[in-house]
């Protein structure tokens, strides 16, 4: 990519977060939301690339040829609204309110990439370069956005040195917390397939139910760990258990269950995988059917050491909001688990108290002041890195 020559203008941050929240992009729709902000981007110097796989839309904006390379990461494409009579305002109307601005994706995160191109706006020229990888997929299944976004980059040998990520991460106070690492996360569908028959001669059925009963328990008294520096301990969850059985005197013939373990660095998904598949088989020997474990492994854990960038960005979100965030790894999966792959990332976002909720919302003052810290971060990165 050459380099555009340096172009400085003034953007509105709520403006242009507006503009976004207009485009009612429910995963896996994009309904011109990349095409918006496509369109800023390059007024602002920005060579874009869409990297379309499957239905998903993707884009990868640089400006500058030259190290370090600083990328802002995130997703235009946000959850459903659920019941549409229930907001306040319309879901994809973005209206202001008593300087509140509403609507589907307002805190998560349509926002806060309006805040960084505000930001980058008034950088009109740096060293090295600034990037954006922006994703249609975060919200969905989460297999034709960025992880296939970083997987073309680095087979191309495009280097990202580091990443900030825009997801909402403040817990109660914007600037309060930023997140540098995560647990990773694993769902397994466990099936138990037996002899359906009536409850009277149980000799002539195999009941899957006390099978699946004997996995479950087997998994849950397991303690994974006491927690790991930095982390939250692990757990899993029993997410749902399925017999479909409306009839009182039929033993079934299968039974299954859904389970989510959260797990820390202690942990590798692929050895949580063998241990559920392995208890799956204890638990079926003698038994006169089947039981299995499909394991589905959504991100591993991830931590970013303390250290120069974490410093840059507790620096510059101090800047802006006069608080010293806490460095934390709490809450679900993100993007960020795919991206770790090519660079130290860290995640830096609005308060997320009203995400995925009837009537998300985000006063003004905090997209602005959020505006601010990414154009804090911005300098101070380059100042330490270039």
């Amino acid at each position: 990519m050459t380099r555009p020559a340096p172009v400085s203008v003034s953007i509105d941050p709520v403006e242009l977060a507006q503009a976004l929240i207009r485009r009612p992009s429910v995963t896996p729709a994009d309904a011109g939301a990349m095409d918006t902000l496509q369109r800023q981007l390059e007024a602002l110097g920005f060579a874009c690339r869409r990297m379309k796989f499957g239905e998903i839309e993707n884009l990868y904006a640089r400006r500058g040829t030259a190290r370090p390379n600083l990328c802002f990461a995130g997703h235009t494409d946000v959850v459903p609204v659920g019941d549409d009579a229930a907001w306040t305002a319309g879901p994809f109307e973005a209206e202001i309110k008593d300087g509140v601005l509403y609507g589907r994706g307002a805190v998560d995160m349509k926002s806060a990439i309006a805040a960084f191109v505000a930001a980058v706006a008034k950088i009109s020229d740096h060293p090295g370069s600034i990037s954006f990888l922006i994703t249609g997929d975060e919200e969905g299944v989460a297999e034709d956005g960025t992880v296939k976004v970083v997987e073309a980059l680095a087979a191309e040998g495009e280097i990202i040195d580091h990443c900030i990520v825009g997801e909402p991460t403040s817990a109660n106070l914007l600037g309060d917390m930023v997140k540098i690492g995560r647990r990773g996360s694993i769902n397994a569908w466990i099936t138990v397939e037996g002899r359906q028959g009536h409850v009277a001669y149980p000799h002539r059925a195999a009941n899957p139910i006390p099978v699946l009963v004997d996995i479950l328990s087997a998994l849950k008294a397991r303690v994974l760990d006491d927690g790991y520096t930095g982390f939250q301990p692990s757990n899993l969850e029993i997410t749902t258990i399925d017999v479909g059985n409306t009839a009182t005197n039929v033993i079934p013939a299968s039974a299954k269950a859904r389970v989510n373990i959260r797990f820390n660095p202690a942990h590798k998904g692929k050895d949580l995988a063998a241990w559920i598949e392995a208890e799956c088989a204890k638990a079926a020997d003698g038994f006169d059917g089947t039981a299995s474990a499909l394991c589905k492994i959504s991100g591993e854990a991830f931590l970013t050491e303390p250290g120069d960038f974490t410093d840059v960005i507790v620096a510059a979100v101090t800047d802006a909001t006069g608080r010293a965030p806490e460095l934390s790894t709490t809450g679900g999966t993100s993007d960020a688990r795919f991206i770790r792959a090519l660079c130290p990332v860290v995640e830096f976002g609005l308060v997320g108290s009203t995400m995925h909720q009837v009537d998300e919302r985000v006063p003004l003052e905090e997209v602005r002041q959020l505006a601010e810290a990414y154009e804090a971060l911005i300098k101070r990165y380059f100042a330490a890195f270039a």
